[in-house]
């Protein structure tokens, strides 16, 4: 996986964690990481915005869409794209793109902590972030709905340890696959899940979280006992050996802002860009 075109999408209207406005520097510190063929700022509104429909700051969250998927229309067919946010909610128009150029040969492997499978009438927070995955497999609330829907049984749950009562019900409604923690110590468990949707490609959804807090806490929304840095580059290896890459986010990383903390979490960050990507910046 080297060159791909690498698409900063800061935004943090999407994140209900008090610290989100660490999210924008942390995005611009992890996309000059990774080494890219072509580099694309998406240029998102900075304020918070108003709050509609049960969902926090959806007037700015809106406006942010139609701009991810005009750049991600400039990137060439063919071409690799690499999304780093922001909160979550950046990977709307990104999976969209990638549905878009596979149809139902994609399937869509989440890594994260939480299940992201709210609705603005379930959700706890209000915060967007949480309804991503849920608008994806198309529940999604007025104006942040992607053009087209995937599958709810193609769709991978990977390292997920937080699910609200209601989003533990829909995965038992609606097929969707989940793998704990426990069940990624070694890649054959989440080869069988995407082998059995049928697939021939994958997206990667990283959310930063799925990683143990103790391992990187510089998360909004950490939970304990995650997954450890060679467990998540196991994982990622094995899909992109036998699956065609679609694209892949990297997301929720929240720069922190004391010096000491920040480059024990950056040194994280190097291991895994160098094991996504090879060797990024030094």
């Amino acid at each position: 996986m080297r060159g791909p075109v690498v698409l900063e999408v800061a935004q943090w209207q999407g994140s209900g964690a008090p610290t989100a406005r660490r999210l924008p520097s942390g995005a611009a510190w992890l996309a000059e990481l990774i080494p890219a063929g072509r580099r694309r700022t998406v240029t998102l509104d900075d304020n918070a915005g108003n709050a509609r429909g049960g969902v926090r700051n959806a007037d700015v969250l809106e406006r942010h869409l139609p701009a991810v998927r005009a750049a991600l229309a400039e990137v060439p067919p063919g071409e690799r794209t690499v999304t780093v946010g922001g909160d979550c909610a950046v990977d709307l128009a990104p999976v969209e793109a990638a549905l878009s150029a596979f149809g139902d040969r994609l399937a869509l492997v989440w890594f994260d902590a939480h299940g992201d499978l709210n609705t603005p009438d379930s959700s706890p927070s209000g915060a967007f972030h949480g309804m991503v995955l849920r608008a994806l497999i198309g529940d999604g609330p007025e104006g942040l709905r992607p053009a087209r829907s995937l599958s709810a049984d193609r769709v991978v749950l990977a390292g997920a340890r937080s699910l609200d009562p209601g989003e533990q019900d829909l995965v038992e409604r609606r097929g969707i696959r989940h793998l704990g923690v426990e069940d990624l110590t070694e890649p054959g468990p989440l080869l069988a899940a995407v082998r059995a949707t049928g697939a021939e490609a994958v997206y990667l959804h990283i959310d930063l979280d799925v990683l143990d807090p103790q391992v990187f806490p510089a998360v909004g929304t950490p939970e304990p006992r995650g997954l450890g840095v060679e467990e998540l580059l196991g994982a990622v290896r094995a899909l992109t050996e036998e699956f065609t890459l679609a694209g892949l986010a990297l997301t929720e990383y929240e720069r922190t802002e004391a010096a000491g903390e920040r480059e024990k979490e950056e040194a994280v960050l190097r291991r895994i860009v160098e094991g996504l990507f090879g060797a990024g910046r030094g």
